[in-house]
């Protein structure tokens, strides 16, 4: 009897386990989507603004 109950146990554990490891997963994956998305609409603003690629890059040698 006690196999049978530390195998339901053991089995209740890894479908936790792997339930949070599937939450971070997709966690990750939000805020790379909400990164890229944040990029591209800064990208786009400041395609937008003529002469700041200039700027950029003069303040980065200097």
């Amino acid at each position: 009897m006690y196999e049978y109950e530390y195998a339901q146990i053991r089995s209740a554990e890894l479908i936790r386990q792997a339930e949070q490891e599937r939450q971070v997963r997709e966690a990750v994956r939000s805020r790379r989507a909400a990164r890229r998305e944040a990029a591209a609409r800064s990208a786009e603003h400041e395609s937008h603004i003529p002469g700041l690629r200039r700027l950029r890059s003069n303040a980065r040698a200097a």
